[in-house]
């Protein structure tokens, strides 16, 4: 019978090349057979990363042990239980090393020890020991394309043309104020009768070069001031990063996650960037970030860094931080079908719509996507994310004001039954919402006091975790956090969750516990159902031999939905047992030839 289904389902995928290549306002890949074959294949690989739930922590906001009201690595130490009890495979740590924490950590000052405010190192060591004994690895956030101004080898860089680090940093002379073709953008930043060399901005506001008197010259960064971009073209660069990171897994630091990894090369002929129209909530020009993002430089960068991983046992992992346009470039990263690089280059097309030309979660978006990923990757493990610490939270980015609850079942199921690696956000699994500032005084985030109002920031993304009813949340016995604890903890908390059998947090238990012990979702393939549907995502996770398929169907419109879903084509019946639904009335249900889904509804079934 298990043969059948196997074979079936290779027909049934066979049978919707096309079906639904032209849904999006994003130019579509149609897949051929032999990928959609692939595809709805079962497979079977016990590398852990292939079959992980990732778990962001910001770490100044999960757990505070000391009572100073930010989180630390003991307050993580504390709640590996919980963790555990989630299904968490592994914790992606944001940066615990020193900094001025100008960029909350992304400026790091020194990338071979821990932050005090967070501990030390033998509190990382404990937190990796604890962590192992119950089977959680941890990564850690490599910020590998900048470092704090205050870093030693910035300090050294800056202070003259001829000390052994001069060329670790990206410098300039910039360009004469009076020379021709000057722009208007470039002369508000003049020194010395200089001027930046070419027209690029900061994320944060402002040029991309600052001047340093001491070399009279401009030194380039992609982000904040305060963070110099590190010169890749120089191979004492790369060494020491490397070095740095063969440094943490050698303490057990199961992998990477690789901050703002596509910029780490720039147009070395530094050629302004095209306006694109308009400005940006800084007040500058929008550019594109042709020359300053993505350059091919970076992949042979990736293919070295792979290989110091790969010399490691345990399976170490790469975690790319590669917001991209499109699947195509996604597959770059990879290494193509070599598979070189990046183990799990984030898909943030899937999570993110407004990346792809997308507004919102619709069933044609996904479906198209979903399949781009599992067809056009070379075989490769794709990793899904629908939040982080830099973006509103899902809970309010696709929240129609009244089916919320439902919406953020429906993202759950999308994310915990597909065939791709999990990346989920501290709190995701509560629905805790965005609590974004209401006045600029109150703002942490560097880009939220530059941007205001326009750009708000992210400090509303990283508020501090609810754990329970009791006064800041159980988060700190300080009463003032370093970020408010939001008012809705009293009932939007971790304790109140997990009393409640209905909550998201018991419904994200139950999706992880399933991918975790059945067959079709911890090995199964792919085969989209329903193609010409609108308004539902269906499909099936097909059977290993001897096991069972699983059928998910989501409405994911405000309406509700009668679908008939066909799964003769795959050489299984209509018949089904429920395993889960965000309605009561949908666990009665015996068969999907005629399945009524209320607005936002999830219907996650074994085929009989």
């Amino acid at each position: 019978m298990a043969a059948k289904h196997f074979v079936g389902a290779l027909c049934l995928s066979a049978m919707l090349v096309g079906a639904g290549g032209a849904q999006t306002s994003a130019a579509a890949v149609t897949p051929t057979p032999a990928e959609l074959h692939a595809a709805a294949m079962p497979t079977h690989d016990d590398t852990w990363w292939k079959h992980a739930l990732v778990y962001e922590i910001y770490p100044r906001s999960f757990q505070d042990s000391n009572g100073d009201g930010v989180g630390d690595l003991n307050g993580m130490t504390q709640r590996l239980d919980y963790l555990q009890g989630l299904g968490v495979d592994a914790i992606w740590i944001a940066p615990m090393f020193p900094s001025p924490q100008v960029d909350f950590g992304y400026d790091v000052s020194d990338f071979l020890t821990v932050d005090p405010q967070y501990g030390s190192l033998a509190d990382m060591d404990k937190l990796i020991a604890e962590a192992k004994k119950r089977k959680i690895r941890i990564c850690l956030d490599w910020v590998v394309n900048h470092t704090s101004d205050k870093h030693k080898w910035f300090e050294e860089s800056a202070s003259n043309r001829t000390n052994s680090k001069a060329d670790w940093y990206v410098w300039n002379d910039g360009k004469k104020a009076t020379d021709a073709g000057v722009g208007t953008y470039q002369k508000k930043f003049e020194h010395d009768g200089m001027v930046p060399p070419n027209n690029w901005e900061s994320v944060f506001g402002g040029s991309a070069w600052t001047w340093v008197p001491a070399r009279k010259q401009f030194y380039y960064h992609k982000f904040y001031v305060q963070q110099p971009d590190l010169n890749y073209r120089n191979p004492a660069v790369e060494k020491a990063m490397f070095d740095g990171m063969r440094f943490w897994m050698d303490r057990g630091v199961a992998g990477f996650r690789l901050d703002a990894v596509p910029t780490l090369f720039e147009d070395p002929q530094l050629r302004d960037e095209a306006e694109t129209g308009g400005v940006n909530a800084q007040g500058d020009p929008n550019l594109k970030d042709t020359y300053t993002s993505n350059l091919a430089d970076v992949h042979a960068v990736m293919q070295r860094m792979r290989a110091v991983v790969a010399k490691y046992p345990g399976d170490r992992v790469l975690i790319g931080e590669t917001y991209l346009p499109n699947t195509a470039a996604l597959e770059e990263w990879y290494g193509g079908s070599r598979r070189d690089e990046l183990q799990l280059p984030m898909d943030m097309l899937v999570g993110f719509p407004d990346r792809a030309g997308g507004k919102t979660l619709s069933a044609p978006y996904l479906r198209q996507y979903i399949t781009e990923a599992e067809t056009e990757l070379h075989g490769s493990q794709p990793l899904f994310v629908f939040d982080n610490h830099d973006n509103e939270r899902s809970h309010d980015r696709y929240n129609d004001g009244t089916h919320a609850a439902e919406i953020d079942k429906a993202i759950a199921a999308v994310l915990l039954t597909s065939k791709a690696t999990a990346l989920m956000y501290y709190g995701e699994e509560l629905g805790m919402p965005t609590s974004t500032p209401t006045r600029v005084e109150d703002v942490k985030d560097p880009i939220g006091v530059t941007g205001w109002p326009k750009e708000k920031g992210r400090d509303g993304e990283r508020t501090p975790m609810q754990w329970d009813g009791s006064p800041q949340s159980g988060f700190s016995s300080n009463g003032k956090t370093w970020l408010p604890v939001p008012g809705n903890y009293v009932s939007l908390n971790v304790a109140a969750e997990a009393a409640d059998p209905s909550s998201l947090l018991n419904w994200h238990k139950k999706l992880i516990a399933m991918r975790r012990t059945m067959p079709a979702l911890h090995d199964g393939g792919v085969v989209m159902l329903d193609t010409a549907n609108s308004n539902v995502l269906s499909y099936v996770r097909t059977a290993p031999a001897g096991a069972k398929a699983v059928v998910v169907s989501l409405n994911l419109s405000g309406t509700p939905q009668t679908v008939s879903l066909d799964l003769k084509g795959a050489g299984l019946g209509s018949a089904v047992t429920p395993l889960l639904a965000s309605s009561d009335g949908l666990m009665g249900a015996t068969t999907v030839e005629s399945l009524m889904l209320p607005a936002y509804g999830s219907f996650v079934a074994q085929v009989k």
